[in-house]
Protein backbone atom coordinates (compact mmCIF):
# COMPACT_ATOMS: atom_id res chain seq x y z
CA UNK A 1 0.00 0.00 0.00
CA UNK A 2 1.25 3.28 -1.65
CA UNK A 3 1.81 6.10 1.40
CA UNK A 4 -0.48 9.28 0.81
CA UNK A 5 2.31 12.16 1.56
CA UNK A 6 -0.86 14.44 0.97
CA UNK A 7 -2.92 13.39 3.56
CA UNK A 8 -0.11 14.47 6.19
CA UNK A 9 1.00 17.48 4.54
CA UNK A 10 -3.13 18.65 4.83
CA UNK A 11 -3.04 17.35 8.20
CA UNK A 12 -0.45 20.10 8.98
CA UNK A 13 -2.86 23.02 7.79
CA UNK A 14 -5.54 21.48 9.48
CA UNK A 15 -4.25 21.29 13.06
CA UNK A 16 -2.70 24.98 12.44
CA UNK A 17 -6.71 26.11 11.59
CA UNK A 18 -7.83 23.74 14.86
CA UNK A 19 -5.42 26.31 16.85
CA UNK A 20 -6.02 29.07 14.89
CA UNK A 21 -9.80 28.65 16.03
CA UNK A 22 -8.82 28.40 19.92
CA UNK A 23 -6.45 31.18 19.75
CA UNK A 24 -8.16 33.45 17.45
CA UNK A 25 -11.29 35.34 18.18
CA UNK A 26 -14.34 33.89 15.75
CA UNK A 27 -17.18 36.68 15.38
CA UNK A 28 -15.82 39.98 16.50
CA UNK A 29 -15.14 41.11 13.30
CA UNK A 30 -15.24 40.43 9.32
CA UNK A 31 -11.56 39.50 9.10
CA UNK A 32 -11.44 37.07 12.05
CA UNK A 33 -14.83 35.76 11.34
CA UNK A 34 -13.76 34.64 7.61
CA UNK A 35 -10.51 32.94 8.96
CA UNK A 36 -12.12 31.09 11.81
CA UNK A 37 -15.08 30.15 8.73
CA UNK A 38 -12.50 29.04 6.70
CA UNK A 39 -10.50 27.05 8.93
CA UNK A 40 -13.78 24.52 9.78
CA UNK A 41 -12.26 22.21 7.31
CA UNK A 42 -9.81 20.91 9.96
CA UNK A 43 -11.71 18.64 11.94
CA UNK A 44 -14.00 17.22 9.22
CA UNK A 45 -10.66 16.19 6.83
CA UNK A 46 -9.14 14.48 10.39
CA UNK A 47 -12.80 12.56 10.45
CA UNK A 48 -12.23 11.69 7.00
CA UNK A 49 -8.68 10.98 6.76
CA UNK A 50 -9.46 8.47 9.68
CA UNK A 51 -12.07 6.51 7.84
CA UNK A 52 -10.12 6.10 4.90
CA UNK A 53 -7.26 4.77 6.40
CA UNK A 54 -9.23 2.82 8.58
CA UNK A 55 -10.31 1.09 5.29
CA UNK A 56 -7.72 1.12 3.41
CA UNK A 57 -6.40 -1.50 6.67
CA UNK A 58 -9.31 -3.28 7.28
CA UNK A 59 -9.71 -4.37 3.99
CA UNK A 60 -6.53 -5.40 3.57
CA UNK A 61 -6.68 -7.60 7.01
CA UNK A 62 -7.69 -11.43 6.89
CA UNK A 63 -8.91 -10.82 10.53
CA UNK A 64 -10.48 -7.20 10.60
CA UNK A 65 -11.94 -7.41 13.64
CA UNK A 66 -8.16 -7.76 15.30
CA UNK A 67 -7.17 -5.22 13.54
CA UNK A 68 -10.59 -3.06 14.71
CA UNK A 69 -10.09 -3.79 18.35
CA UNK A 70 -6.04 -3.12 18.22
CA UNK A 71 -6.85 0.34 16.36
CA UNK A 72 -10.38 1.36 18.95
CA UNK A 73 -8.67 0.23 22.06
CA UNK A 74 -5.17 2.52 20.84
CA UNK A 75 -7.44 5.56 20.18
CA UNK A 76 -9.13 4.86 23.81
CA UNK A 77 -6.10 4.09 25.29
CA UNK A 78 -5.54 8.03 24.08
CA UNK A 79 -8.92 9.57 24.87
CA UNK A 80 -8.82 8.00 28.37
CA UNK A 81 -4.98 8.94 29.59
CA UNK A 82 -5.62 12.56 27.90
CA UNK A 83 -9.23 12.81 29.95
CA UNK A 84 -6.90 11.65 33.37
CA UNK A 85 -4.48 14.46 32.64
CA UNK A 86 -7.26 17.38 32.09
CA UNK A 87 -8.82 15.87 34.91
CA UNK A 88 -5.83 16.52 37.70
CA UNK A 89 -5.32 19.80 35.41
CA UNK A 90 -8.68 20.70 36.30
CA UNK A 91 -8.47 20.24 40.42
CA UNK A 92 -4.87 21.82 40.70
CA UNK A 93 -6.56 24.97 39.11
CA UNK A 94 -9.24 24.68 41.28
CA UNK A 95 -7.60 24.02 44.10
CA UNK A 96 -4.85 26.89 43.28
CA UNK A 97 -7.32 29.32 42.47
CA UNK A 98 -11.08 28.80 44.45
CA UNK A 99 -11.48 29.58 48.23
CA UNK A 100 -14.20 27.88 48.48
CA UNK A 101 -12.52 24.57 46.77
CA UNK A 102 -15.09 21.56 48.02
CA UNK A 103 -18.02 23.78 46.47
CA UNK A 104 -16.28 24.28 43.35
CA UNK A 105 -15.30 20.73 43.31
CA UNK A 106 -18.70 19.48 43.92
CA UNK A 107 -19.81 21.19 41.06
CA UNK A 108 -17.10 20.16 38.79
CA UNK A 109 -17.71 16.65 39.69
CA UNK A 110 -21.84 16.56 39.40
CA UNK A 111 -20.70 17.72 35.63
CA UNK A 112 -18.16 14.90 35.15
CA UNK A 113 -21.43 12.25 34.19
CA UNK A 114 -21.29 9.34 31.70
CA UNK A 115 -22.75 10.65 29.03
CA UNK A 116 -20.25 13.46 29.06
CA UNK A 117 -17.47 11.81 29.45
CA UNK A 118 -17.63 8.80 27.46
CA UNK A 119 -19.88 9.86 24.52
CA UNK A 120 -19.58 14.04 24.29
CA UNK A 121 -16.44 14.05 25.62
CA UNK A 122 -17.15 17.10 27.55
CA UNK A 123 -17.20 17.73 31.66
CA UNK A 124 -13.43 18.79 31.82
CA UNK A 125 -10.85 21.61 30.20
CA UNK A 126 -10.05 19.28 27.67
CA UNK A 127 -13.41 20.28 25.45
CA UNK A 128 -10.93 19.01 22.52
CA UNK A 129 -11.64 15.42 23.10
CA UNK A 130 -14.36 15.25 22.01
CA UNK A 131 -12.74 14.43 18.59
CA UNK A 132 -11.05 11.27 20.07
CA UNK A 133 -14.22 9.86 21.76
CA UNK A 134 -16.38 10.73 18.46
CA UNK A 135 -14.07 8.88 16.30
CA UNK A 136 -14.31 6.03 18.66
CA UNK A 137 -17.86 5.61 18.32
CA UNK A 138 -17.73 6.68 14.70
CA UNK A 139 -15.88 3.32 14.30
CA UNK A 140 -17.31 0.88 16.13
CA UNK A 141 -20.48 1.93 14.07
CA UNK A 142 -18.95 1.95 10.85
CA UNK A 143 -16.94 -1.25 11.70
CA UNK A 144 -20.39 -3.17 12.47
CA UNK A 145 -22.48 -2.25 8.75
CA UNK A 146 -18.70 -3.08 7.15
CA UNK A 147 -19.59 -6.38 8.86
CA UNK A 148 -23.26 -6.23 7.61
CA UNK A 149 -22.37 -4.69 3.76
CA UNK A 150 -23.92 -1.89 4.58
CA UNK A 151 -21.55 1.25 4.21
CA UNK A 152 -23.52 2.93 1.23
CA UNK A 153 -26.91 2.12 3.68
CA UNK A 154 -24.69 3.75 6.45
CA UNK A 155 -23.40 7.05 4.32
CA UNK A 156 -27.21 7.87 3.47
CA UNK A 157 -28.23 7.37 7.22
CA UNK A 158 -25.01 9.17 8.26
CA UNK A 159 -25.48 12.18 5.91
CA UNK A 160 -29.14 12.76 6.79
CA UNK A 161 -28.14 13.26 10.47
CA UNK A 162 -24.98 15.67 9.52
CA UNK A 163 -27.96 17.75 7.97
CA UNK A 164 -30.10 17.02 10.69
CA UNK A 165 -27.09 18.51 13.00
CA UNK A 166 -26.89 21.71 11.34
CA UNK A 167 -30.76 22.47 12.81
CA UNK A 168 -28.79 22.16 16.51
CA UNK A 169 -26.11 25.01 15.08
CA UNK A 170 -26.34 28.14 12.85
CA UNK A 171 -29.68 26.54 10.96
CA UNK A 172 -31.65 26.45 14.51
CA UNK A 173 -32.42 29.61 13.64
CA UNK A 174 -34.93 28.10 11.77
CA UNK A 175 -35.78 25.31 13.42
CA UNK A 176 -33.97 24.32 16.39
CA UNK A 177 -33.17 20.61 16.88
CA UNK A 178 -33.91 19.88 20.58
CA UNK A 179 -30.27 18.58 21.94
CA UNK A 180 -27.86 19.67 23.91
CA UNK A 181 -25.50 19.81 21.07
CA UNK A 182 -24.80 18.52 17.83
CA UNK A 183 -20.97 18.30 18.53
CA UNK A 184 -20.47 14.54 18.48
CA UNK A 185 -20.27 11.18 16.69
CA UNK A 186 -24.32 10.78 15.28
CA UNK A 187 -24.05 14.47 14.03
CA UNK A 188 -20.78 15.48 12.89
CA UNK A 189 -17.79 12.56 13.18
CA UNK A 190 -20.06 9.43 11.47
CA UNK A 191 -20.74 10.64 8.17
CA UNK A 192 -17.53 11.92 7.54
CA UNK A 193 -15.68 8.88 9.09
CA UNK A 194 -18.06 7.17 6.61
CA UNK A 195 -17.15 9.40 3.87
CA UNK A 196 -13.57 8.72 4.23
CA UNK A 197 -13.88 5.05 3.88
CA UNK A 198 -16.49 5.33 0.98
CA UNK A 199 -13.63 7.12 -0.72
CA UNK A 200 -10.94 4.39 -0.26
CA UNK A 201 -13.32 1.62 -2.35
CA UNK A 202 -14.09 3.37 -5.04
CA UNK A 203 -12.01 5.07 -8.12
CA UNK A 204 -14.52 6.88 -10.65
CA UNK A 205 -12.82 9.58 -8.72
CA UNK A 206 -9.67 9.20 -11.14
CA UNK A 207 -11.42 10.68 -14.23
CA UNK A 208 -11.37 13.89 -12.66
CA UNK A 209 -7.23 15.66 -12.28
CA UNK A 210 -6.24 17.00 -8.88
CA UNK A 211 -6.42 20.61 -10.45
CA UNK A 212 -10.46 20.58 -10.85
CA UNK A 213 -10.13 19.26 -7.37
CA UNK A 214 -8.40 21.64 -5.73
CA UNK A 215 -10.47 24.78 -7.94
CA UNK A 216 -13.94 22.93 -6.71
CA UNK A 217 -12.12 23.08 -2.97
CA UNK A 218 -11.51 26.49 -3.68
CA UNK A 219 -14.91 27.11 -4.61
CA UNK A 220 -16.63 25.92 -1.86
CA UNK A 221 -14.17 27.33 0.61
CA UNK A 222 -15.71 30.51 -0.97
CA UNK A 223 -19.10 29.53 -0.87
CA UNK A 224 -19.13 28.05 2.80
CA UNK A 225 -17.65 31.66 3.90
CA UNK A 226 -20.50 33.14 2.21
CA UNK A 227 -23.36 30.81 3.85
CA UNK A 228 -21.55 31.81 7.15
CA UNK A 229 -21.70 34.84 6.73
CA UNK A 230 -25.66 35.26 5.97
CA UNK A 231 -26.05 33.14 8.94
CA UNK A 232 -24.45 35.28 10.86
CA UNK A 233 -26.61 38.31 9.33
CA UNK A 234 -30.14 36.30 10.66
CA UNK A 235 -27.53 36.47 14.43
CA UNK A 236 -27.91 33.09 14.41
CA UNK A 237 -25.75 31.17 16.42
CA UNK A 238 -22.28 30.24 15.92
CA UNK A 239 -21.36 27.35 13.33
CA UNK A 240 -18.83 24.75 13.67
CA UNK A 241 -19.66 23.63 10.24
CA UNK A 242 -22.10 24.38 7.38
CA UNK A 243 -23.93 22.17 4.36
CA UNK A 244 -20.84 23.71 1.99
CA UNK A 245 -18.73 22.23 4.60
CA UNK A 246 -19.47 18.65 3.00
CA UNK A 247 -18.57 19.48 -0.71
CA UNK A 248 -15.65 21.49 0.32
CA UNK A 249 -14.52 18.50 2.75
CA UNK A 250 -15.56 15.99 -0.47
CA UNK A 251 -12.85 18.00 -2.85
CA UNK A 252 -10.20 18.77 -0.48
CA UNK A 253 -9.82 15.01 0.18
CA UNK A 254 -10.11 13.98 -3.62
CA UNK A 255 -7.30 16.63 -4.11
CA UNK A 256 -5.42 14.49 -1.58
CA UNK A 257 -6.45 11.17 -3.28
CA UNK A 258 -5.24 13.08 -6.94
CA UNK A 259 -1.51 13.89 -5.47
CA UNK A 260 -0.23 11.44 -3.29
CA UNK A 261 3.47 12.72 -2.89
CA UNK A 262 2.67 16.20 -2.52
CA UNK A 263 4.49 17.02 0.85
CA UNK A 264 7.14 14.20 0.49
CA UNK A 265 9.83 14.74 2.34
CA UNK A 266 8.80 18.01 4.15
CA UNK A 267 8.75 18.98 7.32
CA UNK A 268 5.38 20.36 7.14
CA UNK A 269 4.21 16.87 6.17
CA UNK A 270 6.32 14.98 9.26
CA UNK A 271 4.42 17.65 11.46
CA UNK A 272 0.72 16.96 10.35
CA UNK A 273 1.69 13.01 11.09
CA UNK A 274 1.98 13.50 14.67
CA UNK A 275 -1.26 16.71 14.33
CA UNK A 276 -3.46 14.30 17.26
CA UNK A 277 -0.70 14.73 19.31
CA UNK A 278 -0.68 18.51 18.74
CA UNK A 279 -4.58 18.34 19.07
CA UNK A 280 -4.92 16.66 22.52
CA UNK A 281 -2.58 19.05 24.16
CA UNK A 282 -2.73 22.15 22.75
CA UNK A 283 -5.71 23.36 24.60
CA UNK A 284 -3.66 22.65 28.06
CA UNK A 285 -0.77 24.96 26.27
CA UNK A 286 -3.56 27.77 25.61
CA UNK A 287 -4.73 27.96 28.75
CA UNK A 288 -0.79 28.24 29.90
CA UNK A 289 -0.39 31.06 27.53
CA UNK A 290 -3.54 32.64 28.41
CA UNK A 291 -2.45 32.64 32.09
CA UNK A 292 1.03 33.96 31.05
CA UNK A 293 -0.77 36.95 29.32
CA UNK A 294 -2.68 37.87 32.11
CA UNK A 295 0.54 37.62 34.58
CA UNK A 296 2.70 39.87 32.13
CA UNK A 297 -0.23 42.40 31.42
CA UNK A 298 -0.70 41.58 27.42
CA UNK A 299 -4.20 39.61 28.03
CA UNK A 300 -6.02 43.04 26.19
CA UNK A 301 -3.57 42.76 23.38
CA UNK A 302 -5.12 38.66 22.59
CA UNK A 303 -7.77 40.83 20.78
CA UNK A 304 -4.81 42.27 18.39
CA UNK A 305 -3.49 40.41 14.97
CA UNK A 306 -0.17 40.78 16.39
CA UNK A 307 -0.64 38.81 19.40
CA UNK A 308 -3.06 36.69 18.43
CA UNK A 309 -0.01 35.36 15.55
CA UNK A 310 1.74 34.86 18.68
CA UNK A 311 -0.44 33.34 20.48
CA UNK A 312 -1.18 30.66 18.02
CA UNK A 313 2.57 30.37 17.00
CA UNK A 314 3.77 29.56 20.81
CA UNK A 315 0.59 27.26 21.07
CA UNK A 316 1.00 25.26 17.78
CA UNK A 317 5.43 24.86 19.18
CA UNK A 318 5.07 24.49 22.28
CA UNK A 319 2.35 20.96 21.53
CA UNK A 320 4.45 19.96 18.90
CA UNK A 321 7.78 20.09 21.05
CA UNK A 322 5.98 18.35 24.03
CA UNK A 323 4.75 15.96 22.19
CA UNK A 324 7.70 14.65 20.75
CA UNK A 325 9.40 15.22 23.80
CA UNK A 326 6.37 12.26 25.24
CA UNK A 327 7.00 10.10 22.64
CA UNK A 328 10.55 10.12 23.02
CA UNK A 329 10.38 9.48 26.55
CA UNK A 330 7.83 6.42 25.58
CA UNK A 331 10.05 4.97 23.58
CA UNK A 332 13.08 5.34 25.69
CA UNK A 333 10.83 3.58 29.05
CA UNK A 334 10.07 0.83 26.21
CA UNK A 335 13.74 0.08 25.27
CA UNK A 336 14.65 -0.35 28.65
CA UNK A 337 12.16 -2.29 30.17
Amino acid sequence: MERNYTIDFIKFFAILAVVIIHTFPSNDQVGYFILDNLSRFAVPFFFAASGYLFSLKVSSNPDSFSYFKKYVTKILKIYVSWLIFYIVYDVLRIIVAHENRKAELAKYIDNMNALNLFYYGQGTSGYQLWFVISLVWSMAILYFFYRLKRVRLLLIISFCLNLLGLFGQSYSIFEELPVSTTRSALYISLFYTVLGFWLATIQSWQRFSGKIYFSLFCFFALLQVSEGYWLKSLDSKHGEYFFTTIFLTLFLFLFALSNPHLGKGLLITKIGGNSLGIYTIHVFFIDMIDILFETIGLEPGTHYLLMNLVDALLVFVLSYATYKLIQSAKYELVNRA
